[in-house]
């Protein structure tokens, strides 16, 4: 399910921290109560969108806390709480780089007011944040698309001969007798696998810059993820990695089965790399509301925070040997079904990667 706003409430006065969790938790919202300004740190690990913050705590001072907790939640907001409303209190929360500060005791209505007015410029921002990236994204696919129609020509003949001679040579090694032939069928192998990298790293650069046109059609989702679990397994058993399903019967959404097999594929490859010895794997799809949601988790170290905002950009990867077009194909696929893709903690430890589509009707 979607995660609800997630408010940080901070106040050593345990009947006002009391009632101003009720108040929120009554609206929807997901409450982090802290009474301390230790507390409220440890709290803040998990994320926030706002923290409501009293200016005087036993620990430490609220503006002091303040500027802590965005270096925590850069993207989140703070609202003070004083009971002696001043100019200094005033200075102290502009300093603090407080959204906004609330005398005690204040009015159910001004607090959720607040509040709101405090998401929605959470929002702004991050709306803001998505359309430069976006817009970055849209600049480096145009380089890709110039750069694919000059290189592909040039690339793939050269690829093509050099294939069609490894082959000539093979046949005419393996006309040797003895261990002459093993010993130079041994960098033969090497070679054609490199060619063959080429080949699928060149047919990445097409697929990315020039995506052809898709025609929806019904689509069974069981059927691609029993597919790519099923070419998976033994490639797991011998990594000493579970495979786990947790499928929802009669899921069906309108898209291409290949290209949806193509995002499984890659998004359980990538956790099966991911995952140590012994460590689990887990696809697993259910319905929500007018949505298919797909989860890929797996147990592994997971993605930190710093990158998780760029693994769909072009060429960015943390591999050594990676193109950095991998999840972007991935995101591309899923954008042309009408749903969305991100990346976030995994119950098992690791990442986790979330898939919605647009459903269609249950399967009888």
């Amino acid at each position: 399910m979607k995660r609800r706003s997630r408010i940080l409430v901070v106040d050593d006065n345990a009947d006002l921290l009391a009632n101003l969790q009720e108040i929120l938790e009554d609206e929807g919202y997901e409450v982090l109560p802290a009474c301390t300004a230790q507390e409220a740190i440890e709290r803040a690990q998990g994320g926030f969108e706002v923290g409501i913050v009293d200016l005087r705590l036993p620990d430490e001072s609220g503006t002091s806390l303040a500027t802590r907790l965005r270096a925590a939640a850069p993207e989140g907001e703070i609202v003070l709480l004083t009971g002696f409303a001043s100019l200094e209190t005033a200075i102290a929360a502009v300093r603090a780089g407080a959204f906004a500060y609330l005398v005690k005791p204040c009015s159910t209505p001004e607090l959720l007011l607040t509040v709101e007015q405090a998401l929605l410029r959470v929002r702004l921002h991050s709306e803001k944040r998505d359309l430069a990236r976006r817009t970055q994204v849209a600049e480096k696919l145009a380089a890709v698309g110039t750069m694919t129609a000059g290189l592909s020509h040039e690339i793939r003949n050269p690829l093509n001969a050099a294939a069609l001679q490894l082959v000539v040579l093979e046949r005419g090694i393996r006309r040797l007798q003895g261990e002459l032939q093993s010993t130079l069928l041994a960098p033969l192998g090497l070679v054609r696998d490199e060619i063959k990298r080429l080949e699928h790293l060149l047919e990445d650069f097409l697929q990315f810059a020039r995506p052809r046109e898709m025609t929806g059609r019904p689509v069974a989702l069981a059927e691609p993820i029993e597919a790519v679990l099923g070419l998976l397994t033994a490639d797991a058993e011998r990594r000493q990695i579970v495979l786990e399903r947790g499928l929802e019967p009669g899921l069906l959404v309108s898209g291409d089965s290949e290209r949806l097999r193509q995002v499984l594929m890659n998004l359980a490859l990538n956790a099966l790399e991911a995952t140590p010895g012994g460590g689990r794997m887990r696809v697993s799809a259910h319905a929500e509301g007018d949505e298919v949601v797909l989860w890929v988790d797996d147990s592994g170290p997971g993605i930190l925070q710093e990158v998780r905002g760029r693994i769909f950009e072009p060429f960015f990867t943390t591999k050594p040997s990676g193109s950095g077009l991998g999840l972007p194909i991935v995101h591309a696929i899923i954008t042309q079904h009408g749903g969305t893709i991100a990346a976030e903690r995994s119950p098992l430890g690791g990442a986790r990667f979330e898939i919605r589509l647009p459903s269609l009707r249950r399967i009888p």
